[in-house]
């Protein structure tokens, strides 16, 4: 028989494309009928008052009336706490890098490949990372007091997990070369530390900071309204004594900070990376 006689009498088996498979369609749909049982659930967990919503447009439009214009006069005084609110985030910063260092070089497991002491820098990162700044404030002004210490440590404790976990990412990510030729040549571990892991991690070192820093300086805004020192103190004050103007004057320093710290936090990142 020829070949064209035997390709006519073989069966066309047809292709269908499937986009996802009957378990990827399951686990969709479980997972967009899990969203919408969420929302649901939260929606009637709050207890959404309908007139609150009604005149919430007339309630702002109140408040901004209120606002306008602005209190100039208390710039001075929003002034001198903005600088103490940098102060906070610029000292809380540098005490979270020198804490967090050591622990990021306990979880990475290429520089320490002790199980125990990974998972025990992790808890520590974990920690950290699960406590608001809010929550440690209150804990820092219980125990020191109000006032800026309480908001630094506040800060500091807050940053080192953020700090440390992408700092011991960095430490795993390096490159194994520069350390091996190190190691063989008798190099001591200081040595391998300073001389193959930093020159391949301090891009993203000083970028993790940098990151951080513009972080901290957003959250030590409103640290004062738990007594914690900065700008927030200023805030509190002004909500306080329903002087609404201040309020204002407040709001739109903070909004100005926020906005040059993120334009000078891109230029050095820049000029770093």
């Amino acid at each position: 028989m020829s070949a064209p006689a035997l390709a006519a009498s073989s069966p066309v088996q047809e292709r269908r494309w499937i986009r996802f498979s009957p378990l990827k369609r399951l686990s969709r749909f479980a997972f967009y009928l899990f969203t919408v049982a969420a929302v649901v659930v939260s929606l009637r967990t709050i207890d959404v008052i309908p007139e609150f919503l009604s005149d919430a447009p007339e309630q702002m439009a109140d408040l901004v009336g209120r606002m306008w214009p602005p209190d100039w006069s208390y710039l001075p005084t929003t002034l001198a706490a903005l600088v103490e609110t940098l102060h906070i985030a610029t000292l809380g910063t540098l005490i979270a890098l020198v804490l967090a260092i050591p622990v990021g070089l306990l979880a990475a497991r290429n520089v320490t490949p002790s199980p125990v002491l990974n998972l025990f820098a992790k808890f520590v990162f974990v920690t950290s990372r699960s406590v608001n700044s809010l929550v440690w404030a209150l804990l820092f002004v219980a125990v020191f007091g109000p006032g800026p210490l309480a908001g630094t440590l506040a800060i500091a404790f807050r940053s080192i997990g953020f700090t440390g976990k992408l700092f011991a990412e960095a430490v795993e990510e390096a490159h194994r070369g520069p350390i091996e030729a190190l190691s063989a040549a008798g190099a001591p571990p200081l040595s391998t530390l300073l001389m193959g892991y930093w020159p391949q991690i301090k891009p993203a070192f000083y970028s993790i900071a940098l990151f951080r820093w513009d972080i901290n300086i957003r959250e030590s805004a409103v640290l004062g309204l738990v007594g914690a020192g900065g700008i927030g103190v200023a805030l509190d004050t002004a909500l306080n004594l329903l002087y609404w103007d201040q309020v204002a004057v407040v709001l739109i320093v903070i909004f100005a900070v926020v906005v040059l710290t993120e334009i000078l936090v891109t230029a050095v990142r820049s000029r770093i990376i």
